[in-house]
């Protein structure tokens, strides 16, 4: 059952009668509507292209959040082999809202490392629907070191709301958990590339994506804050969180004209929901691209160009 969005409610209506009809031949195997079926098949196409040729960031921001986009476990299962998960931050407890171990992509080992925010109610629930808490962020911490030992690229994926600000997450240190983490991604000796594969929130998402190379999706979003959140403070108004989305600059194309996106990944038309193995297959061709662009390149070097590409963040912005 496909899931629509407030914005393609229209598309809802044609698509739905188009299956009922359908439905209606498979108990009336006299009635002809095949052409009928076809007919709306084809309105619902065009309908398709006109909604998604030039959507507005907020709708960018419901398309990222679309229940039935590919998730990190999706990519990890497809695009990976001998994936070895790891867990636990080997001080407080495992979060189950992130996910990562060692594996191969293609014939590269690598570690991955992503926020999982899960499939279905109990799922969700327990992935915290994808809110790391500080063990989180410790354990990528864990893998990441682990990676440097051993001389692994990291590649990781981005799919977050943010961290989770619960009461025992800031008693436990969420700023300072998340503050390392980023540090240790600017620390690493290999090569790191990150995808934000739906929602790249906050702290949350930065903590996983400063690396050598970060690609966004076609309709993901990365943000310093929600733009209900972004609402909330200015306006006092979370219901202003279409302006908000226009304010922020939060989707892959904006990005990548201020040069924080260094590339953008094509979605199949509706979004990566409407063909999840299509969207995965991209992905899985990008990072293996990302990597090979990064070959040979370890220790003070790569340091030295990541540490250039912050610096000069927002300058190719600026400059238009």
């Amino acid at each position: 059952m496909t899931n629509y969005l407030d914005f393609e409610r229209p598309l809802a209506v044609i698509e739905g009668k188009a299956e009922e009809l359908r439905a209606m031949a498979r108990h009336n195997t006299e009635m002809d509507v095949e052409e009928e079926a076809r007919a709306l098949d084809n309105k619902a196409a065009d309908m398709l292209v006109d909604l998604y040729k030039s959507l507005s960031p907020w709708r960018k921001c419901q398309v990222a959040r679309h229940p039935d986009r590919p998730h990190c476990k999706d990519y990890i299962e497809a695009l990976f082999t001998e994936y070895t998960p790891l867990a636990g931050d080997r001080n407080f407890a495992d979060d189950h809202a992130v996910m990562g171990g060692l594996a191969r992509l293609g014939d590269r080992p690598v570690m991955v490392i992503g926020h999982e925010k899960g499939c279905d109610t109990k799922s969700r629930i327990a992935r915290n629907f994808g809110m790391a808490r500080p063990e989180g962020y410790r354990k990528a911490i864990r893998l990441m070191d682990l990676a440097n030992r051993f001389g692994l690229p990291v590649v990781t994926l981005v799919d977050t709301p943010g961290a989770y600000p619960g009461k025992g997450a800031e008693e436990r240190g969420q700023s300072e958990a998340i503050a390392r983490s980023t540090e240790k991604c600017l620390q690493l000796r290999v090569p790191l590339v990150s995808v934000i594969i739906g929602e790249g929130g906050s702290g949350g998402a930065v903590a996983f994506a400063t690396g050598d190379r970060l690609a966004m999706l076609e309709h993901s979003i990365y943000s310093v804050i929600s733009p209900e959140g972004c609402a909330s403070i200015l306006w006092k108004d979370a219901e202003k969180m279409r302006e908000a989305a226009e304010a922020l600059r939060l989707t892959a194309q904006d990005l990548a004209k201020l040069g924080v996106a260094d590339r953008i990944i094509s979605e199949p038309l509706g979004g990566a929901h409407r063909d999840r193995a299509a969207a995965i297959a991209s992905v899985g061709k990008a990072i293996e691209e990302m990597l090979t662009e990064l070959d040979g390149k370890q220790g003070k070097k790569l340091l030295q160009e990541r540490r250039r590409k912050y610096l000069d963040l927002g300058s190719k912005g600026l400059a238009a």
